[in-house]
């Protein structure tokens, strides 16, 4: 197994612990769970930007890469934000239009697979996972500010508009996809 791989199997391993520490009661950890868990999740995200560049500089670009790295991004993203819900940081309804276009997409890839076509990641779906992963840093912080308040707040929104640009975008460019079904 390559260095890209071991760390996007890394991430998926930090997940677990980055739920319990967000999600501890305030009491444990002496009330720094949220900050652990903003620590493990910068880790995390720096390992989702380490091995696509370390895959591609160094030519390691695997299948396994190819369909793990994106879903250890799902996994963790998705995670932080349904913690996010459970500590009333952020609305389900935004949650399950970010969730429900990565099953989407998902199932765009996978239709593009059978058909031999890989679809790969679009900026704009770049640019989308880094405004959700600074959204989900800024939200977890829980800084008592009206600045943070509303960057927070600026960063959902934000977050949301790529979502659904992004969704427009993959289905725009890969409209023939569902067409060449066999």
């Amino acid at each position: 197994m390559n260095l890209p791989n071991k760390l996007t199997l890394f991430r998926v391993i930090l997940i677990p612990f980055f739920v319990v520490f967000l999600l501890a009661p305030e009491t444990y950890f002496g009330g720094f769970g949220n900050y652990i868990a903003v620590g493990i999740f910068v880790i995390a995200s720096i390992t989702d930007f380490l091995d696509g560049y370390i895959a591609r500089k160094h030519n390691l670009v695997t299948n396994f890469g190819k369909f793990m790295d994106p879903l250890a991004d799902k996994l963790l993203v998705c995670s932080a934000m349904i913690c996010l819900i459970e500590l009333k940081l952020i609305p389900a309804w935004v949650v399950i239009i970010i969730i429900a276009r990565e099953f989407i997409i998902s199932g765009f890839r996978l239709i593009a697979s059978d058909n031999g076509v890989v679809i790969a990641a679009s900026y704009c779906g770049k640019f989308k996972t880094v405004f959700q992963m600074a959204m989900v840093i800024v939200l977890m912080l829980q800084i008592p500010n009206v600045v943070f308040d509303v960057l927070g707040q600026i960063l959902i929104w934000v977050s949301l508009a790529l979502t659904v640009i992004s969704l427009i975008d993959y289905i725009v460019k890969n409209k023939g996809v569902l067409k060449d079904q066999k």
